[in-house]
């Protein structure tokens, strides 16, 4: 009888979900940003009331959190220094010298998290085989510490030239920094990113070190007040890369949850996917501040090992913070319920990425906003009704949200309050279709054939306007769309990922030595899966990142999970020359193959999931009232049929425009479309026009 109870906390509200024997209750709060555990406990007595059950019946609470990737873009992290080898100071502004943009005389380069003062050197050098050049000066270390207490460090970052190969002096500079400041928080490359390459390996170790005491603090807070709170349960946290992992080892390595809610979501978006059979699909996310678009193949969330934060240029590669992390692979834009909409120096509306947040909120909450976001421009198109938004939890307020249009964008435009509105949400949903075409190319894939999976506050409201502009004719809202990123926290594995790097080359190839390295990169795993796993079965998962001598980026390739033989090193050399054939058409012949880094993966094992039959078509349910709703592809008012989804039983079917009502969301059907209830209470949209 005991159950699971899965939050995130988005940037404007944060949502929970309890399941317990096949039950499931949920529900979504403001978030409170001064103070985000407020905001859960708050949820979490909600939940609980609704559910009828006591803190003590939970027995899992699982956790993922915006706040690290908003503490990096926000720059609202703790005051960073970097101790770096003596001649690598600018590492982290020079980058690799690359330009996100060629022909942008004016381009503008994202600033490091450290400035110049605070990236102090030491003598000390290794080289690339970890051999000891030049000993670590443990006075000057002493010295460059005196001068960050002095001022007023809160982080350090340690990143030394080829540490990812030996971290001796890492570690030395580490335990002198615990001798004479040991209440300092330190992040280790060597720890954080042991992979080659100092620019990214830098960046992501002062990402780390720049969030980890906002968020250590934060994640023992929610733990003290959840324990005050009588939930005595496990808590763990999802991490970017899909799975999850404990608190101790997420407050070490903060950094590693900077996509854990939408990595939620995409989780939610997959087994939604294989319920439906459905192995091609587009996960779309939106919720109050963000929207996010995954594509899901062969039930799995596209997957990457680096990310950029903080872009500075949208849509484009580089112009962001590169983070050496797991990561489900997705495009993140400010298009959410709270983006601001306003007009630019040519008189063009645009939406976000800044966002009204939940405090004050959109002018319409009647918190004390002024300027139009998202949620103003649908409740002004009639696609909201007030008195029921948030299941009725929150009443919102037409007169502010119609001021707060018309004073920023219709009287500067010559439009009405309502056509401005209109202006807003196209906007907003032709940036989210760019969005999906981006991924899809940058991918290599397409939309042909593929369905969408919507969810979040804002996913059902406008994912069928977002497929008609990629031309898709599927899409799906699962049921507890609103909450889409807290129950995919609950579908999640407990899994951990470690990289390691140990340069190899075929011709040479060190069988022992690669031997003995993943059998400790197993056991590492193994050891943070075991402490949240409760005797689950588990899987391991090996690659080793690999190109020709000479190349500049790597292809992974899958290793058995157990001990290499000699045959295996000749069938691994004929895997990667496959697998470049795939990418590229054709090997290189004669060319020796070098392996960089390799990853080891353990999971518990996800349970098989059986796609549901067919149903018998049923009676239409009855309209429980009509709204009247401007069409934002051609401006139309019309009065729309407004359903209760709670009514709808299995094989019932509506035809649009009407509008599908729920607590947490509404599903938008658009004319031509039409909305058929599934066997699993999913609704299934299908544009009548261009399908049979």
């Amino acid at each position: 009888m005991s159950a699971r109870l899965a939050v995130d906390i988005g940037g404007t509200f944060t949502d929970l979900a309890i399941e317990r024997d096949g039950e499931r209750w949920t529900a979504k709060v403001l978030t409170t940003p001064a103070a985000p555990e407020l905001g859960v406990l708050d949820g979490v007595r909600v939940v609980l009331g609704r559910a009828g059950l006591q803190p003590t019946d939970i027995e899992l609470l699982i956790h993922g959190t915006t706040l690290a990737t908003n503490a990096v873009i926000e720059r609202k992290g703790a005051r960073t220094a970097l101790l770096t080898t003596e001649g690598f100071r600018d590492v982290l502004a020079l980058g690799n010298e690359s330009r996100y943009d060629q022909y942008d005389l004016n381009i503008d380069l994202p600033q490091p998290l450290v400035p110049r003062r605070w990236r102090v050197t030491v003598p000390e050098r290794l080289d690339n085989e970890g051999k000891v050049l030049r000993p670590l000066d443990e006075e000057a270390v002493r010295r460059q510490l005196a001068f960050l207490r002095e001022e007023g460090i809160e982080s350090l970052a340690i990143g030394f030239l080829h540490s990812f190969v030996n971290p001796a002096h890492e570690k030395r500079a580490a335990a002198i920094v615990r001798q004479v400041w040991p209440d300092l928080p330190v992040s280790l490359s060597s720890d954080v990113s042991p992979e080659m390459r100092e620019w990214e390996r830098f960046s992501t170790t002062v990402a780390n070190a720049y969030v980890q005491p906002r968020m250590a603090s934060y994640l023992h807070r929610l733990e003290d007040g959840l324990r005050a709170a009588g939930l005595a349960c496990p808590l763990f946290l999802m991490l970017s890369g899909g799975g999850l992992t404990t608190l101790e080892t997420a407050a070490r390595f903060p950094i590693r949850l900077v996509e854990s809610g939408p990595a939620g979501g995409a989780i939610f978006a997959a087994h939604v996917a294989r319920q439906k059979g459905w192995d091609r699909v587009l996960s779309f996310d939106m919720g109050g501040t963000t929207a996010k678009v995954c594509l899901v193949d062969n039930y799995a969330p596209q997957a990457a090992r680096s990310f950029e934060v903080a872009r500075v240029g949208r849509f484009k590669k580089g112009s962001g913070l590169p983070l050496r992390i797991p990561v489900i692979e997705m495009v993140e834009i400010g298009a959410g319920g709270g983006s601001i909409a306003h007009l630019d120096s040519m008189g063009r509306i645009q939406v976000g990425p800044e966002s009204a947040g939940a405090d004050p909120g959109p002018a319409c909450y009647g918190r004390g906003g002024t300027l139009p976001a998202v949620t103003d421009a649908n409740l002004l198109l009639g696609r909201y009704e007030p008195d029921l938004f948030a299941g009725g939890a929150l009443k919102l307020h037409p007169g502010p949200a119609k001021d707060a249009m018309a004073a920023q964008i219709g009287q500067r435009l010559g439009l009405s309050p309502e056509m401005a509105a209109l202006g807003v949400v196209e906007m907003v949903d032709e940036n989210m279709a760019n969005a999906a075409r981006v991924h899809a190319i940058e991918s290599g894939k397409g939309y042909d054939g593929r369905a969408i999976i919507a969810f979040g506050g804002g996913g059902p409201v406008h994912g069928y306007r977002v497929a008609e502009k990629i031309g898709v004719t599927r899409l799906l809202v699962p049921s507890g769309a609103g909450v889409g990123s807290a129950i995919g926290f609950l579908r999640a594995p407990v899994a951990y990922e470690v990289v390691k790097s140990l340069y190899q080359r075929f011709a040479t190839f060190d069988l022992a030595a690669v031997n003995a390295l993943l059998a400790a990169m197993s056991a590492e795993a193994s050891e943070v899966v075991a402490h949240g796993a409760f005797g689950a079965p588990s899987t391991e998962h090996r690659l080793a990142f690999m190109r020709y001598v000479g190349q500049g980026h790597e292809i992974a390739v899958a290793l058995p999970a157990r001990e290499l033989t000699k045959d295996d090193v000749a069938a691994i050399r004929a895997a990667y020359d496959a697998e470049y054939t795939r990418f590229y058409d054709r090997p290189v012949p004669g060319s020796d193959v070098e392996i960089l880094s390799f990853a080891v993966t353990v999971a518990t094992v996800v349970e098989d999931v059986e796609p549901v039959a067919p149903v018998a078509d049923a009676p239409a349910p009855k309209r429980v009232r009509t709204q009247a709703v401007r069409d934002t592809a051609t401006g139309d008012v019309a009065d729309w049929a407004v359903y209760d989804r709670e009514n709808m039983a299995p094989g019932a079917e509506v035809a649009g425009p009407c509008i599908v009502a729920e607590a947490e969301t509404s599903t938008l059907v658009g004319p031509g479309w039409r909305c058929r209830v599934d066997g699993l209470g999913y609704l299934e949209l299908r544009d009548s026009r261009r399908t049979a």
